[in-house]
């Protein structure tokens, strides 16, 4: 058995030392791809059999014809769903073989009535208020239309492609290989593909995951952004490859409008981009947008290009027509983030790998000792028995139940790392069960799928297959994931998925999923469906009472009903931290709120300045983790030397001081869509300055982040949006807006800015762990605005089950106004009575308050103590609410 652990980890230690760039294809190596790309714009063989037309009250469908393919038919279908979205379908009329069609994403199936009218050349569906879907019939030509003006059209540039099955001539070779691995293509070429222009439009956002800048780039020089979950060791930066996961959702923004669009396709997918400012379109934009009154190349147009591997044509258009509306769109479309229990938001401590029970033991004492918070402790793959999940080495682990409960005593839980590819072992539990259940992938001949992972040999459970994942759910049980409780949760890694001798490190594409399709149609949605078994099994686990935690590294659209996710291997140097800012803006904008990067890099030993100013970056962003990989340098933060310990240990706690808000602002996402993390378009959508801004983002509505990410800078460039003022979450110092200035950041600070007018709950007293702060009082921190007003809410709850589903909940809204030589705070509660909290309200602090008050007196006629803090414009109010049953307010006389 040691000699195969040695030889396991020679190949794996060779993989990661191998792989590099030519390791991936490009879009050359990729036959669709090149077939796709070669395609000749604005000469579209594709029409509309107008004579095929028939409507429902919610919908039509018409045929298309192909004037290259005599006979070929395409069914075209237009749906108007609820809340102004539509749907294309477009499919083969009679398909030889069944086309994959993505199953379990889709949430909003509400049809809303349509008004359908022919006018020449035309068929128009009115969707109900200003948006209407108007169809060219020759060339075949989808325009969405608001108001009279074209948002975005499908098919404009004539690129439709539908490669439809057929019988493979007698000289005919399917068969495709990439260096060593041949792909049998059984079903011969069938690649799918479709213009879409965004229009009056120069920035595009989303499609993720790629290293790349938040505003996308163009293609025209370039290889196409590319989706395709891969496992990518110390991936490039400014890159359009593939990583780990994979959202086919783009969103559009300009000063006047905001659109998204979900291609639908699990399959390998290649997005081309570029503006009109880099080709010449002018032809075709100026007859499109002559035909509803303007002026062609009057405002900037955004084409895009998208190309699969397989499947139909699946297209959501998201019509805004305001930021938060395509947010909430997307997220009744594709079903709203999950509530995470408030531990999950907390600072997490991992490392491939912690070596022992002892060592855990250590790590937390260690944490307390030097008063650093922290609410979870990971193990990665050595804490198993021989890479066999579900399972512990008891030599290093033998009382794992006593390490989660001493972790518990303090608030804390711990996460194991549970991948999907079983150890191919006739000893093992997991893999026998499997194997007689029928429950693995096949391979191309219908055998089991064999491949090589972290075990050596493995398999890989078809999730695909609802059954399968339910049995996968039943597996976490505390009767059966032996050595567990219920403070241990989840890490689905290598779930793209990985597999180290497979084509481009993962599964051959011919090899068989549920259903008879092959992994190419699914190869993008796998790892969710791997990510939605584990959460379901953490559910199940408790009754259906507690939020589960799982983070996953592959993910899809969807994903974030499940859990978090992160942006995977990435290196310990100032280019990476700087890159986790623009990828986890984008991932955000995709509807998926709860990611992070892993803080220090994983690869590599990052010098002390660097992994301080990682930890100031990540404490104010959405999930915070250390992680590092097994050859580097331990780097647990008191480890470190004076200052830079004390410095992480600030930026740690400003986490917990701040998370409440977070809290509430993951309450707002599971509600709205909103991202967490957001641009500053997002809160500034007339602003063009911020539009491809990727250093600053905000957290929530509130605050301005503004983080160091270049070596040895001790200054930072901000702009400030908007036309109020922004406060200095340390110093208080105010600045005016709109300017952009330097504003210091030496090592010991991160510059954060509270925006005037609103009004942010957070906790002062830092404890061990999120836990043990349950019941401690609030500081509500009061920016005003010009006019000497503020707003803002907070969300209180258990903190952990779903309780706050039914109702177990409460919500307070805060107002300050202005009236005369007044200042009136108010709470109000807005969400349903009867929960009830220790919690209570121990101070409200006034950020840029001028003056001295007179008195502080409460509805009742309470005299409230309150202290002006000199020269900081700083005033505040003592124990305003000492319960927070019902709602209260005060006044500031001055």
């Amino acid at each position: 058995m040691a000699v195969l652990r040695v030889a396991a980890l020679a190949f794996v230690l060779g993989c990661v030392l191998a792989v590099d760039r030519s390791n991936f294809k490009t879009c050359e190596e990729s036959s669709f791809c090149k077939r796709n790309r070669a395609l000749p714009k604005n000469q579209s063989p594709w029409s509309v059999d107008a004579s095929t037309l028939t409507s429902t009250a919610t919908s039509i469908s018409v045929d298309l014809k192909s004037s290259t393919e005599p006979g070929a038919a395409l069914v075209l279908k237009v749906t108007a769903l609820k809340g102004n979205v539509a749907r294309v379908y477009i499919n083969d009329k009679t398909p030889k073989v069944p086309r994959h069609e993505v199953q379990g994403v889709i949430e909003n199936h509400e049809e809303v009535p349509v008004h359908v009218s022919q006018e020449e050349g035309t068929i128009k569906l009115q969707l109900g208020g200003d948006n209407a879907v108007v169809i060219g019939l020759n060339p075949f030509r989808l325009h969405f239309v608001h108001k009279n003006s074209v948002v975005m059209a499908a098919n404009n540039e004539g690129l439709l492609n539908f490669e439809r099955n057929r019988e493979k001539a007698a000289d005919e070779n399917w068969s495709e290989e990439y260096k060593s691995h041949a792909d049998t293509r059984p079903n011969g070429p069938s690649s799918v593909g479709i213009d879409i222009t965004f229009f009056d439009s120069e920035h595009v956002y989303g499609i993720p995951e790629h290293a790349s800048t938040y505003a996308l780039k163009s293609t025209k020089n370039t290889d196409p952004y590319r989706l395709y979950n891969l496992d990518v060791f110390e991936y490039e930066l400014d890159n359009p490859m593939a990583l780990y996961g994979s959202i086919p959702y783009m969103v559009s923004h300009a000063k006047d409008r905001t659109a998204g669009m979900l291609f639908l396709n699990a399959a390998e997918m290649w997005i081309d981009i570029h503006s009109s400012t880099d080709t010449d379109n002018a032809g075709v934009i100026g007859h499109l947008r002559n035909l509803f009154g303007n002026k062609a190349n009057e405002k900037p147009e955004t084409h895009t290009h998208w190309m699969a591997e397989s499947g139909v044509i699946d297209l959501y258009f998201l019509l805004g027509p305001q930021p938060e509306d395509v947010s909430l769109q997307y997220a009744q479309l594709t079903g709203f983030p999950a509530m995470p229990p408030l531990f999950a938001l907390g600072y997490h401590q991992c490392r491939w790998n912690y070596n022992d029970q002892d060592d855990v033991h250590f790590v937390a004492t260690s944490l307390d000792e030097h008063d650093m918070p922290f609410d979870v402790i990971w193990l990665d793959i050595e804490h198993t028995d021989g890479k066999k999940y579900f399972t512990y080495d008891t030599a290093k682990f033998n009382d794992p139940v006593a390490m989660q409960n001493e972790l518990a005593i303090t608030g804390r839980r711990m996460v194991n790392i549970v991948d999907p590819h079983i150890k191919r072992d006739s000893g093992y539990h997991i893999h026998t069960k499997a194997s007689e259940l029928g429950h693995y992938i096949k391979n191309r001949d219908g055998g089991e799928y064999d491949g090589w992972c972290w075990p050596g040999s493995s398999s890989w459970l078809d999730f695909l297959d609802p059954k399968i994942q339910l049995w996968w759910a039943d597996q976490f049980a505390l009767d059966k994931y032996q050595g567990t409780t219920p403070n241990l949760f989840v890490w689905n890694d290598m779930n793209e998925p990985s597999v180290f001798n497979g084509p481009e490190v993962t599964m051959h594409k011919d090899a068989k999923h549920h259903n008879g399709f092959e992994h190419r149609d699914v190869h993008n949605i796998y790892g969710m469906w791997n990510h939605a078994a584990t959460s379901q099994g953490l559910i199940r686990r408790s009754g259906g009472v507690e939020r589960p935690f799982v983070l996953s590294r592959a993910f899809f659209a969807g994903t974030q009903k499940y859990g978090a996710i992160w942006t995977g291997d990435n290196k310990a140097d100032w280019g990476h931290l700087a890159a986790s800012v623009p990828m986890l803006l984008s991932i955000g904008t995709a509807g998926l709120p709860f990611a992070g990067a892993d803080m220090g890099g994983f690869f590599g030993n990052p010098e002390k300045e660097l992994l301080v100013r990682w930890y100031q970056v990540g404490a104010f962003q959405p999930f915070m983790r250390a992680h590092a990989h097994l050859d580097t340098k331990r780097r647990e933060p008191y480890l470190l030397d004076e200052p830079e310990r004390s410095y992480v240990r600030w930026a740690i706690k400003k986490r917990y001081v701040y998370l409440p808000y977070v809290y509430t602002l993951f309450h707002e996402a599971s509600t709205t869509g909103l991202p967490v993390m957001r641009p500053l378009w997002m809160e500034f959508p007339e602003e063009s300055a911020h539009f491809a801004e990727e250093r600053n983002f905000m957290l929530g509505g509130a605050l301005l982040v503004a983080p160091v990410v270049q070596y040895q800078h001790v200054s930072s460039q901000v702009t400030f949006p908007g036309t109020q003022p922004w406060y200095d979450i340390d110093t208080y110092q105010a600045y005016t807006a709109p300017q952009t200035t330097t504003v210091d950041a030496p090592l010991s600070k991160i510059p954060v800015f509270q925006r005037g007018g609103t009004i942010i709950p957070t906790k002062a007293r830092v404890r061990r762990s999120s836990s043990l702060g349950h019941n401690d009082p609030f500081t509500l921190q009061v920016a005003l605005d010009s006019k000497g007003a503020a707003a803002g809410s907070l969300f209180i709850d258990d903190y952990h089950s779903f309780g706050y589903a039914s109702g177990k909940y409460m919500a307070l809204q805060f107002t300050v106004t202005r009236k005369g030589s007044a200042y009136i705070f108010a709470a109000s509660h807005v969400g349903p009575a009867g929960f009830q909290t220790k919690e209570w309200i121990e101070r409200v602090r006034f950020l840029g308050f001028s003056g001295t008050p007179k008195s502080v007196t409460s509805t009742a006629g309470a005299a409230l103590d309150f202290h002006v803090l000199d020269n900081q414009n700083v005033l505040d109010i003592k124990k305003p609410a000492t319960t927070l049953a019902g709602d209260f307010a005060f006044t500031v006389e001055l």
